[in-house]
């Protein structure tokens, strides 16, 4: 902040009043003095107020140096990043080319690899035509279920294009003898020697191992069928229900029951919401109904025919005929269930009221029992008073 001179007093130009004592040098004198200490006051002042604004003209010199300092490092850092930026980009462009060639190289391995074992499997067929059938299986391609002919027709125009350039740079390998004396002739068909030998062996051991790996298949698929049967006659299916396809249908049926249980989801649920007393009512109403029938269908037995005359016979009642007599015989019957009813009925009635005599009896000892108890506790309430 810039610091402001004091104002000099302004001197009136009135005219000055005659004051006590004008005329008195003393008093002069020490206006004079006043004056001077206020013009060296006045100077002080000014001299500290012009340090402080050179101190603050120094202060605002360096900031703006500072500040030149700090844009000149600032450009220098953006340089540096964009020099970072540009390394940065260039290597990923690098690095993406790098990918590239890797996989192109790596799909060139695996076409000349995929070369190899065609040429393999043909020379392997070309030998099993000389030999004869041998009795193997023969393995289905390991595609998307595809055949090799689908593959091959799947394949776009680039993709055969590569592979009859990386298939003709693999067999037809260019020799390059000429000049060659007959030592070097030598040296290279020694050293194509070695190399026939080399990929035969390779080939022997392929395939001794595809022999041993289908051979270790099929024991593990026959133990794998196995356990399944095994599983399965745990659980008391048939054997062979697990070793298919696919798993068995799931009957839901009890194994105590010898018939399949042909109900719906919506019938068992109902069972366990209070379904069950409903189902035991129907099959209780079921097993009446069929007693009642069997019941009503008995063979009913007849009065023993009387020689003579039939028993309760008065004197002057006309005969009656056979009819007749069983249509008595069974209001006879009626009668009696009607009596042995009546009977089983006057019983219930006593057994009512003799439990309630009971009742009643055990109830008056209980009271009786009670006032005891109430005079006993009486007693000794008095008696310890």
């Amino acid at each position: 902040m810039k610091s402001t001179p004091p104002r000099r007093r302004r001197l009136s130009r009135r005219p000055a009043r005659r004051r006590k004592g004008e005329g008195d040098p003393e008093f002069i004198k020490r206006q004079d003095q006043k004056r001077s200490d206020l013009d060296d006051q006045l100077k002080e002042y000014i001299t500290e107020w012009r340090k402080q604004r050179s101190k603050e003209e120094d202060e605002l010199k360096k900031l703006k140096e500072k500040q030149a300092k700090r844009k000149v490092t600032r450009a220098e850092e953006e340089q540096k990043m964009a020099q970072r930026k540009k390394e940065e980009e260039e290597r990923r462009v690098r690095e993406a080319e790098e990918k590239k060639q890797r996989e192109i190289e790596e799909k060139r391995m695996r076409l000349e690899e995929a070369e190899k074992k065609r040429q393999a499997m043909l020379q392997a067929m070309k030998d099993k035509d000389k030999k004869g059938p041998n009795f193997t299986i023969a393995k289905k391609d390991a595609g998307l279920g595809l055949s090799s002919a689908a593959m091959e027709r799947n394949k776009t125009k680039e993709q055969l294009e590569e592979e009859k350039k990386i298939s003709l740079s693999f067999r037809i390998k260019p020799l390059a003898i000429e000049g060659f004396g007959e030592a070097k002739l030598r040296e290279k068909a020694q050293e194509l020697w070695e190399l026939i030998v080399k990929l035969e062996t390779e080939k022997y051991d392929l395939e001794e191992r595809q022999k041993r790996q289908d051979y270790d298949l099929k024991e593990l698929k026959e133990r794998q069928k196995q356990q399944l049967r095994h599983k399965a006659l745990k659980k008391g299916l048939d054997p062979e229900a697990l070793t298919g396809k696919y798993p068995p249908k799931i009957q839901v049926a009890s194994k105590y029951e010898r018939r399949v249980d042909t109900r719906s989801y919506d019938d068992k649920k109902k069972l366990f919401e209070g379904g069950w007393d409903e189902i035991s009512k129907d099959s209780n109403e079921k097993i009446w109904n069929e007693k009642k029938e069997q019941y009503t269908g008995r063979q009913k037995s007849k009065l023993p025919k009387w020689f003579g005359e039939r028993p309760g016979k008065k004197a002057g009642e006309p005969e009656t005929p056979e009819g007749e007599e069983d249509a008595k015989a069974d209001e006879d019957i009626v009668e009696d269930d009607e009596e042995v009813e009546e009977e089983v009925v006057e019983e219930e009635d006593e057994e009512a009221e003799e439990d309630e005599e009971e009742e009643e009896e055990e109830e008056e000892e209980e009271e009786e029992e009670e006032e005891e108890e109430e005079e006993e506790e009486e007693e000794e309430e008095e008696e310890e008073e």
